[in-house]
Protein backbone atom coordinates (compact mmCIF):
# COMPACT_ATOMS: atom_id res chain seq x y z
CA UNK A 1 0.00 0.00 0.00
CA UNK A 2 1.27 3.47 -0.89
CA UNK A 3 0.23 6.27 1.45
CA UNK A 4 0.71 10.03 1.55
CA UNK A 5 -0.39 12.85 3.85
CA UNK A 6 -0.72 16.14 1.93
CA UNK A 7 0.12 18.25 5.00
CA UNK A 8 3.43 16.38 5.41
CA UNK A 9 4.67 16.51 1.80
CA UNK A 10 7.73 18.51 0.83
CA UNK A 11 6.47 20.84 -1.88
CA UNK A 12 8.62 21.94 -4.81
CA UNK A 13 8.21 25.46 -6.18
CA UNK A 14 7.85 26.28 -9.87
CA UNK A 15 6.95 29.51 -11.65
CA UNK A 16 6.78 31.24 -15.01
CA UNK A 17 9.38 33.97 -15.44
CA UNK A 18 7.05 35.80 -17.84
CA UNK A 19 4.09 35.85 -15.42
CA UNK A 20 4.54 36.79 -11.73
CA UNK A 21 1.09 35.35 -10.91
CA UNK A 22 2.01 31.86 -12.18
CA UNK A 23 3.51 30.07 -9.15
CA UNK A 24 2.81 26.57 -7.85
CA UNK A 25 3.94 24.41 -4.93
CA UNK A 26 3.67 20.74 -5.89
CA UNK A 27 4.47 17.10 -5.12
CA UNK A 28 3.66 13.77 -6.86
CA UNK A 29 3.33 11.40 -3.87
CA UNK A 30 1.79 8.51 -5.81
CA UNK A 31 2.91 7.42 -9.28
CA UNK A 32 5.05 4.86 -11.11
CA UNK A 33 8.15 5.97 -9.18
CA UNK A 34 6.49 5.15 -5.85
CA UNK A 35 5.11 1.80 -7.04
CA UNK A 36 1.68 2.61 -8.47
CA UNK A 37 0.81 0.44 -11.49
CA UNK A 38 -1.89 2.43 -13.29
CA UNK A 39 -2.70 5.66 -11.44
CA UNK A 40 -0.98 8.76 -10.08
CA UNK A 41 -1.84 11.55 -7.68
CA UNK A 42 -0.51 15.09 -7.48
CA UNK A 43 -0.92 17.47 -4.56
CA UNK A 44 -0.48 21.18 -5.12
CA UNK A 45 -1.09 24.55 -3.53
CA UNK A 46 -1.67 27.99 -5.01
CA UNK A 47 -1.51 31.19 -3.01
CA UNK A 48 -4.28 33.80 -3.51
CA UNK A 49 -4.28 35.41 -6.98
CA UNK A 50 -1.88 32.76 -8.32
CA UNK A 51 -2.38 30.22 -11.10
CA UNK A 52 -0.52 27.19 -12.46
CA UNK A 53 0.12 28.19 -16.08
CA UNK A 54 -1.54 26.70 -19.16
CA UNK A 55 -0.46 23.09 -19.71
CA UNK A 56 -1.56 19.63 -20.84
CA UNK A 57 -1.22 16.13 -19.38
CA UNK A 58 -0.90 12.85 -21.28
CA UNK A 59 -3.59 11.32 -19.04
CA UNK A 60 -7.07 12.31 -17.89
CA UNK A 61 -7.06 14.16 -14.56
CA UNK A 62 -9.67 14.47 -11.84
CA UNK A 63 -9.21 17.62 -9.74
CA UNK A 64 -10.50 17.53 -6.16
CA UNK A 65 -10.53 20.79 -4.22
CA UNK A 66 -9.50 20.18 -0.63
CA UNK A 67 -9.65 23.83 0.39
CA UNK A 68 -10.28 27.17 -1.28
CA UNK A 69 -11.96 28.59 -4.35
CA UNK A 70 -10.73 27.92 -7.88
CA UNK A 71 -11.50 28.88 -11.43
CA UNK A 72 -10.62 26.21 -13.98
CA UNK A 73 -9.92 27.13 -17.60
CA UNK A 74 -10.19 23.96 -19.70
CA UNK A 75 -9.74 24.37 -23.45
CA UNK A 76 -12.06 27.32 -24.24
CA UNK A 77 -14.37 26.95 -21.21
CA UNK A 78 -14.24 28.24 -17.64
CA UNK A 79 -15.85 27.03 -14.43
CA UNK A 80 -15.65 27.59 -10.67
CA UNK A 81 -14.84 24.95 -8.11
CA UNK A 82 -15.14 25.14 -4.32
CA UNK A 83 -14.09 22.99 -1.40
CA UNK A 84 -15.03 19.32 -1.84
CA UNK A 85 -15.94 19.72 -5.54
CA UNK A 86 -14.42 17.72 -8.40
CA UNK A 87 -13.89 18.20 -12.11
CA UNK A 88 -12.50 16.06 -14.94
CA UNK A 89 -9.87 17.43 -17.32
CA UNK A 90 -9.56 15.31 -20.49
CA UNK A 91 -6.16 14.00 -21.53
CA UNK A 92 -4.22 16.50 -23.68
CA UNK A 93 -6.73 19.32 -23.00
CA UNK A 94 -4.98 22.67 -22.43
CA UNK A 95 -5.94 23.88 -18.96
CA UNK A 96 -5.03 26.16 -16.07
CA UNK A 97 -6.28 26.57 -12.51
CA UNK A 98 -6.56 29.92 -10.73
CA UNK A 99 -6.89 30.62 -7.02
CA UNK A 100 -9.80 33.09 -6.87
CA UNK A 101 -10.30 32.83 -3.11
CA UNK A 102 -8.78 34.65 -0.17
CA UNK A 103 -6.83 31.69 1.27
CA UNK A 104 -4.49 29.00 -0.02
CA UNK A 105 -5.99 26.74 -2.69
CA UNK A 106 -5.21 23.08 -1.87
CA UNK A 107 -5.88 20.51 -4.59
CA UNK A 108 -5.38 16.81 -5.25
CA UNK A 109 -5.30 15.65 -8.86
CA UNK A 110 -5.83 11.99 -9.75
CA UNK A 111 -4.51 10.66 -13.07
CA UNK A 112 -5.56 7.62 -15.08
CA UNK A 113 -1.91 6.63 -15.63
CA UNK A 114 1.02 6.03 -13.28
CA UNK A 115 3.38 7.91 -15.64
CA UNK A 116 2.12 11.34 -16.70
CA UNK A 117 3.82 13.64 -19.18
CA UNK A 118 3.05 17.32 -18.61
CA UNK A 119 3.74 20.02 -21.20
CA UNK A 120 3.55 23.73 -20.35
CA UNK A 121 2.96 26.40 -23.02
CA UNK A 122 5.69 28.56 -21.44
CA UNK A 123 8.89 27.15 -19.87
CA UNK A 124 8.81 26.59 -16.11
CA UNK A 125 11.50 28.04 -13.86
CA UNK A 126 13.81 27.00 -12.33
CA UNK A 127 14.07 24.16 -14.90
CA UNK A 128 13.62 26.40 -18.00
CA UNK A 129 11.65 23.68 -19.77
CA UNK A 130 8.12 23.23 -21.10
CA UNK A 131 8.27 19.51 -20.24
CA UNK A 132 9.08 18.90 -16.57
CA UNK A 133 10.31 15.39 -15.67
CA UNK A 134 7.69 12.64 -15.64
CA UNK A 135 5.74 12.50 -12.40
CA UNK A 136 7.81 10.97 -9.65
CA UNK A 137 11.24 11.81 -11.05
CA UNK A 138 13.49 13.76 -8.68
CA UNK A 139 13.21 17.52 -9.19
CA UNK A 140 15.48 20.32 -7.99
CA UNK A 141 14.22 22.56 -5.19
CA UNK A 142 13.92 26.29 -5.82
Amino acid sequence: MITAKPNELELLKFWLESDPTARIKINFPIDAQTGAASTAAVYFELDPEQHIGRHTHSAEEILFILEGEAEAAVEDGRGRLSKEEMAVVPANAPHDLYNVGEGTLRVVGFFSSAAVVTIFEVPLAPLDTKVPPVAGAPLPEA
